[in-house]
């Protein structure tokens, strides 16, 4: 039974190997990776794991333009499957990017993963005090629009991101 937890050092062999399993130069949805991160050696893995527990902490002040974000992995028998972040406010990168992004590795699509946290993230976004968040995929990613309508997600249209054109969902909480 999968299950989403907080980011941990304790995973960087089985995150690497996720991560090796979507290839190099792909984007990952739902970890916070930045090209700048260094996740190969155990101490930049440890101090990029940091850097996602300090967002997910509205306390902790960020970067002008950046909205607290948790971020969770999906994990099973110490394996990890995907993750998960939700962007607690809203921002310019908010409003292109949505408030939730998620990935799943492709050795581990077409379980209903990414449904099944999408529908935990936004219990949490309800606790947060959301009333509804913003879903964002590309427009020839036709199971993310699926898990998306799944989950509530009604199309607002497609807009232009950096990625190219995506589809826009607001989920009423």
């Amino acid at each position: 039974m999968p299950e989403l937890i907080a980011p941990t050092a304790h995973l960087h062999t089985a995150w690497l190997e996720a991560h090796a399993e979507w290839g190099p130069g792909q984007h990952e949805d739902g970890f916070g990776l930045d090209p700048s991160d260094d996740v190969t050696s155990p101490a930049g893995f440890a101090g990029w794991v940091g850097r996602l527990l300090d967002h997910s902490d509205p306390a902790k002040p960020l970067g002008a333009g950046r909205v607290p974000c948790t971020y969770r992995w999906i994990v099973e028998h110490d394996r990890v499957l995907g993750g998960i972040a939700l962007r607690h406010g809203s921002s310019d990168y908010v409003r292109w990017a949505g408030h939730i992004g998620y990935g799943i590795r492709p050795s581990a699509r077409r379980r209903g993963l990414a449904t099944w946290a999408l529908g935990r993230m936004l219990a949490e976004a309800r606790t947060l005090g959301l009333e509804r968040v913003l879903a964002v995929c590309a427009v020839d990613n036709a199971a993310s629009a699926r898990t998306i309508e799944r989950c509530g997600g009604v199309l607002e249209g497609v807009g232009e991101t950096r990625f190219g054109p995506a589809r826009r969902y607001w989920i009423d909480l």
